[in-house]
């Protein structure tokens, strides 16, 4: 089945901003994963608005096999939406993401429990996700927080914070440590 879909220039714009591994624009329309990822749940979810849900989940169902990410067209996502690698990142149904989100592989916005109520969670502008992090439940990240890679975020996590662990504890806040940790969400530390 071949899906006829638009890349809106603000996702177009971010990947070339955060990927230095990008040729040029044409490289990215037709080879970027992350990319790919997001335009199909861009069609998907307006789809899902308009009550088309099978069409819905017939996209979105194509975009995981292509691109290995999974986002549920009910899903609500802002501007300039970025993921690096899409391979493994999986949005629930419930979640909500504000705008300047960068997740990198592996990232799981996911829930913890089967009601059908509001599962997943809510997620600030400006907030960069690890790769392999995972960010459960209905909890609310603030804006300009960064989790670091591997991390299980099960808690609320106010503005302008650092989490990383297991469980995700706050190791930076406003710029100012909270612990002994070292860290500074650089991916070889």
């Amino acid at each position: 089945m071949t899906i006829e879909y638009d890349i809106d220039p603000d996702d177009l714009a971010v990947a070339m901003e955060k990927d230095p591994a990008i040729v040029d624009e044409e490289d990215a329309r037709r080879f970027h994963t992350g990319l790919q990822a997001v335009s199909m749940y861009r069609l998907s979810h307006r789809l899902w608005l308009e009550g088309r849900k099978m069409e819905a989940r017939e996209v979105n169902f194509v975009a995981h096999q292509l691109t290995g990410c999974d986002i549920h067209p009910g899903a609500t996502i802002g501007k300039r939406f970025f993921i690096d690698h899409a391979t493994g990142v999986v949005i629930g149904e419930t979640a909500i993401i504000g705008d300047n989100v960068s997740l990198y592989q592996g990232v799981t916005l996911g829930g913890v429990s089967t009601n059908k109520g509001k599962r997943h969670p809510t997620v600030g502008n400006h907030v960069v996700v690890g790769c392999n992090a995972s960010v459960l439940g209905d909890i609310t990240i603030g804006n300009n927080v960064r989790i670091g890679a591997g991390s299980v975020v099960l808690k609320d996590v106010p503005d302008d914070c650092t989490v990383v662990g297991i469980p995700g504890r706050i190791v930076r806040k406003a710029g100012l440590k909270t612990d002994d940790c070292e860290c500074d969400l650089r991916h070889n530390d």
